[in-house]
């Protein structure tokens, strides 16, 4: 297979093979980055580093699972280790009441709208609501990624979900002013 060769040639330091490396994952990677970014510009200097962090732990890859699985991985703990270092997850002591599921079915909210409020949340609410609801990762994970305990992630992401809750209403309220 191509890339088996490509990640080969990347372990013996081919600049040519990591060039194209970089193009045939950087579009999947980028999407990555800006869902665990705050914005457009901070997405791309966490696929550069990430990518130069991938490149530097390829030795790693024991060609078990998909090389983009592991890419993703990689570039996910570099972007979480870097607000981990900003003291981003501080444990705050929240009681929340327990949420019900937020689902949303309504055709005025648009995909970018969503994408905007989610990156607008404060950084510990977006990571933990991306790790959990967008990346599939339990709460058991997501503590020991963040160094946070269950507990905290579990409120983390109570408060992302009623925060972008509040917002989806708010959004509704100014299309449809007279509805309750």
């Amino acid at each position: 297979m191509i890339v088996e060769q490509l990640i080969h040639d990347c372990k013996k330091g081919n600049t040519k093979a990591q060039e194209q490396i970089y193009r045939l994952l950087s579009p999947k990677i980028f999407a990555v980055c800006l869902k665990y970014s705050r914005s457009y510009e901070e997405a791309q200097d966490n696929l550069q580093e990430g990518f130069l962090l991938l490149f530097e732990k390829i030795n790693q890859y024991q060609f078990k699972g998909s090389f983009e699985g592991w890419a993703k991985r990689v570039v996910i703990n570099y972007v979480l280790q870097q607000y981990r270092t900003k003291g981003v997850f501080e444990i705050i002591s929240e009681n929340l009441p327990e949420q019900e599921e937020v689902e949303v079915e309504d055709e005025n909210i648009s995909l970018e709208f969503l994408t905007q409020i989610i990156q607008a949340l404060p950084d510990r609410y977006r990571l933990v609501f991306n790790l959990y609801v967008i990346d599939g990762y339990s709460h058991k994970e997501i503590a020991e990624m963040l160094d946070i305990n269950i507990g905290t992630s579990k409120s983390n992401l109570a408060r992302a979900k009623a925060i972008l809750k509040e917002r989806i209403e708010k959004h509704n309220q100014s299309i449809w002013p007279n509805v309750k």
